[in-house]
């Protein structure tokens, strides 16, 4: 189904401190639990819902987890230039809204995008001042034991998510993309150090400003 559009009106709450962060990292490093410890942590954070053709579960929410459309809207919503980025994973399709991370930055929000390294190649070329953040686990061998920790799939599966994380890590420290890498050894120690590093980026980019 279409996302609603983004207002143009100016708010009392707006600022000019929008800042794009995209957070991304493989698949069981800790990522979705770190941006969403970021989200909490900075009162103007917002984070981006992707659209997907994923189909829906039980446990998801519309709107708070994923815009659920199907395959023929998505390929729509792609072809009109509705998303800043867009991937095929594992047989779904992904896409960010462009409209609304457009409007939230506008507003002066940060808003969080967590997607993968070829979109944040993508979102980078449009949007070359985002920041970039890549969490990184503290081995291979952590981040093996990690994916079979979580109990979700078969080991064929497993095997596959390895080494497309293996790839994933190469491209991104070779890619020139992220401005930081956060070893995930301890979680709570990687969450306190990105909410750092984007309190800074912004300080930084305000006191530029002057």
């Amino acid at each position: 189904m279409p996302l609603p559009p983004a207002g143009p009106h100016r708010l009392p709450t707006d600022t000019d401190d929008g800042m794009l962060l995209i957070i991304s990292g493989p698949s069981g490093v800790g990522k979705t639990t770190i941006t969403r410890a970021v989200e909490r942590s900075i009162p103007d954070a917002v984070f981006s819902v992707s659209a997907t053709t994923r189909p829906r579960t039980d446990a998801d929410a519309e709107g708070v987890d994923y815009h659920f459309v199907s395959d023929d809207e998505f390929e729509r919503m792609k072809g009109a230039g509705e998303f800043l980025e867009s991937a095929g994973i594992y047989g779904k399709k992904y896409g960010t809204p462009r409209a609304w991370a457009q409007e939230q930055l506008r507003r002066g929000r940060l808003v969080i995008l967590e997607i993968d390294t070829q979109g944040a190649v993508s979102v980078k070329r449009q949007i070359p001042d985002a920041y970039a953040i890549f969490i990184l686990p503290p081995s291979e061998d952590s981040l093996l034991d990690r994916l079979r920790g979580r109990k979700r799939e078969d080991e064929a599966t497993i095997q596959r998510r390895f080494a497309a994380a293996k790839t994933e890590i190469a491209a991104a420290k070779s890619g020139g993309v992220y401005d930081e890498f956060i070893v995930n050894e301890k979680l709570e120690d990687a969450i306190a150090r990105a909410v750092d590093l984007v309190k800074r980026e912004r300080s930084r980019r305000r006191d530029a400003r002057r």
